[in-house]
């Protein structure tokens, strides 16, 4: 990769969370299709330990329910920390349960996004959640 082509994809990192390998691949996939850099965790406490030692990201994904830490005590996290607090988080989940919706938005996710969904809703759900994110320069 050109170093050029570097720079401009370290300034669109995104973190996804997902203990389902199967999702967390298409997500990857369709987000750098799109031109992002993707930080994978396989679950919530690996996707925690990213955030406690890197901050630059322009958005998150985590799946509701995950082992060890859930999306939504994830999303907690980040908005008691200042220089977390500006990601945009978008929440993912196969569940029913319109609790976990509710949950997710009142722990200050911005989007939700029920599984299954098709690569278009995925494309548009992220620009939607870049676009609510903080300002970009540190």
């Amino acid at each position: 990769m050109k170093p050029e082509a570097q720079s401009s994809k370290d300034s669109r990192r995104i973190l996804v969370a997902d203990d389902d390998p199967a999702i967390l691949r298409l997500i990857t996939a369709i987000a750098e299709k799109d031109g992002y850099a993707v930080v994978p965790a396989r679950d919530g406490r690996e996707a925690y330990k990213i955030l406690q030692a890197d901050n630059n990201f322009i958005a998150a994904i985590f799946d509701v329910v995950m082992p060890h830490i859930s999306g939504p005590e994830l999303v907690r996290f980040m908005k008691t920390e200042k220089r977390l607090m500006r990601i945009p988080v978008m929440m993912m989940t196969a569940e029913q349960d319109p609790k976990l919706s509710s949950e997710s938005f009142g722990a200050g996710a911005v989007v939700f996004l029920p599984k299954p969904f098709t690569t278009a809703q995925v494309q548009i759900m992220l620009r939607m959640l870049v676009s609510k994110g903080g300002s970009t320069e540190k």
